[in-house]
């Protein structure tokens, strides 16, 4: 795909009359045009925008926070602007026009690269300075347009040139073959950003995954494509990458082995959806919610804050709990220390009703309280509770209320919760010997 010079201006020779092609009054003309092609533009985006309910400029391309942040707007502008010119130039010469499209067309190339990398690629570090390449190529790109300077430097580009094996490439092929490429791969961002945004519209629970699981199919299928689409573009044979696709398989047969099989269960993962996106699970003595499935980890926090990062073989082939699946309530139990000689029905009773006092704690199936062991220090009693499965802050804000009310009710009918004792028993002292030496016991 090559890019076509586009109809420049011839170079000015003489500065006085690029001057004055602005000092005529049909200028003004040309002005009132633009400023009006600005009010409709600003207007139908404002309209666009209420009539699509868009206000989260984080995940929308066409429409940011402000009117003019996203693409529609200086798009509209583009458009009319053509229009306005088209109309115009039957009419009176042009001079404001013949700088307003390229600097618009600028301006729109720029707000597509930049809303597109801030969709797709939110979080990462080097998406700032690359929108600033974006700007820089963009502007200097209209200035030789407006100039008259672009032929002229697409032509020098033109002879320079370098042969690689039976292909002669030249500098501006090259070039073009970049930008094209990188606008294919931002056309693939786009789209696979707008579907994961319907896929994952009001999405939750096990709908969630597996429209999560899509939209990591579709976006891995449209960069592929994008790519494939790219590299033919700046001009690579694709017939030679068969040689590097087995040495690829080679490598992933060996080295990338873990790295694909992490790919792979991801995809099992959310497919088969015994695991999805919110559901409490417990892995390797570590217990939290998912917070996200990716292509190669799951994303696990738990009640603390803390949050692990586990690879989705590990989830695959390990054995997995998940506290959400098997029933929609919880079972929770506490144990409690009292002294030997404690009225066993009067503190069974005192515990019971700390659970059913809770308006959180169920009250069918019952709660039970049973003396469990007779403990080194006091009689152990273990009180269990059916809860409805929840988030794990609202299990511990639980259990923590059911055991001040059980200290309160005890404290209040005097009754303790024993200390660890240790009884020691002191030996007397054996009398002196026929030496007069005292016997000691070895200990």
């Amino acid at each position: 795909m090559a890019i076509t010079a586009p109809a420049a201006p011839k170079p000015i020779d003489d500065f006085s009359l690029w001057l004055s092609a602005f000092t005529q009054p049909t200028v003004l003309t040309e002005l009132g045009a633009l400023a009006v092609c600005i009010a409709l533009a600003l207007g139908v985006t404002w309209l666009l925008r209420r009539a699509l309910r868009m206000q989260d400029e984080r995940t929308s391309v066409l429409f940011g926070r402000r009117l003019i942040d996203g693409v529609m707007f200086p798009l509209l502008l583009l458009m009319l602007a053509y229009v306005a010119r088209a109309l115009l130039t039957a009419v009176l010469p042009l001079a404001a026009f013949k700088v307003a499209i390229p600097v618009l067309v600028s301006l729109v190339v720029i707000r597509v690269g930049v809303k597109v990398l801030q969709v797709a690629f939110a979080t990462a570090p080097w998406v700032r300075a690359l929108e600033r390449t974006i700007s820089w190529i963009a502007w200097l790109a209209m200035v030789l347009w407006v100039s008259g300077l672009l032929p002229v430097v697409l032509a020098e580009m033109d002879q320079i040139t370098w042969k690689i094996g039976a292909t002669t490439l030249s500098l501006r092929t090259t070039i073009e073959g970049i930008l094209t490429a990188g606008a294919v791969l931002i056309l693939s961002l786009w789209v696979s950003a707008a579907i994961e945004t319907r896929l994952l519209r009001k999405a939750a629970g096990a709908d969630l995954s597996l429209r999560k699981a899509a939209s990591n199919a579709t976006r891995a299928l449209l960069m592929f494509v994008g790519l494939i689409i790219a590299l033919s573009a700046v001009g690579i044979d694709l017939t030679a990458l068969s040689v590097l696709g087995g040495a690829v398989g080679v490598g992933i047969g060996f080295g990338l082995q873990k790295l694909a099989s992490n790919y792979v269960s991801g995809f099992v993962i959310l497919a088969e959806r015994r695991m999805r996106i919110g559901d409490n699970v417990r892995v390797d003595n570590f217990e939290g919610r998912i917070l996200d499935i990716n292509a190669r980890y799951t994303v696990i926090r738990a009640p603390t804050g803390r949050e692990s990062i586990v690879p989705n073989e590990f989830m695959v082939i390990n054995r997995v709990e998940n506290l959400s699946t098997a029933l929609t309530r919880v079972w929770q139990t506490t144990v409690v220390s009292v002294a030997y000689g404690s009225d066993v029905e009067h503190v069974s009773a005192l515990l019971l009703n700390a659970v059913l006092v809770q308006d959180d704690a169920l009250k069918e199936p019952a709660p039970l309280v049973a003396l469990s062991a007779f403990g080194a220090d006091g009689l152990e009693f273990t009180v269990g509770y059916w809860i409805e499965s929840g988030d794990n802050s609202d299990q511990l804000r639980l259990r923590s209320l059911v055991n001040r009310r059980i200290l309160q009710s005890l404290q209040a009918n005097g009754l303790d919760i024993p200390y660890p004792q240790r009884v020691v028993h002191l030996q007397p002292v054996p009398p002196a010997g026929p030496s007069g030496s005292a016997v000691h016991e070895s200990r």
